[in-house]
């Protein structure tokens, strides 16, 4: 499972290490896709495969459907992790997720985020003032 925080550096070649308590379960071939609320998402190619299948399957007749489809799988790029466990971050991405140097990582379950270290800081901030407010919604579905 993929979970903590992590800051780092998204060095001037648009490389970023992934952290090393992540590598085995991430795998050497990861996809990189625009991900919600302005940030990156990566999914081990395993992974990656179970999401396109769920995706495949929603009805292509529906607008909103076809455009979540657009944003996600066309966004998306397959990028191999080197020697060094660092993985590869293209242009068009770097600049959706406004990547600048400094990054925070958040394990996600399934998923890596990869923030922009100052949108995430208030990101964060917005969603633990509202940690109460969540938790009772989870509650209420049964999962807390």
């Amino acid at each position: 499972m993929l979970i903590g925080e992590y800051k780092h550096t998204l060095d001037p070649k648009k490389r970023l290490s992934m952290p090393s308590k992540w590598r085995k379960e991430l795998g050497r071939k990861l996809v990189v896709t625009r991900g919600l609320d302005n940030c990156l998402f990566v999914y081990p190619l395993k992974q990656w495969q179970v999401i396109t299948e769920k995706i495949g399957q929603l009805p292509l007749g529906q607008s909103d459907t076809r455009s979540f489809n657009r944003f996600f799988l066309s966004g998306a790029v397959e990028v191999e992790v080197d020697s060094v466990g660092r993985i590869l971050v293209p242009d068009f991405l770097k600049e959706f997720a406004n990547l600048d140097g400094k990054v925070t990582l958040a394990g996600i379950h399934d998923r890596v985020e990869i923030w922009d270290e100052k949108q995430w800081e208030e990101y964060k901030r917005r969603i633990e003032a509202q940690a109460d407010q969540l938790a009772e919604k989870l509650g209420d579905i049964g999962v807390l």
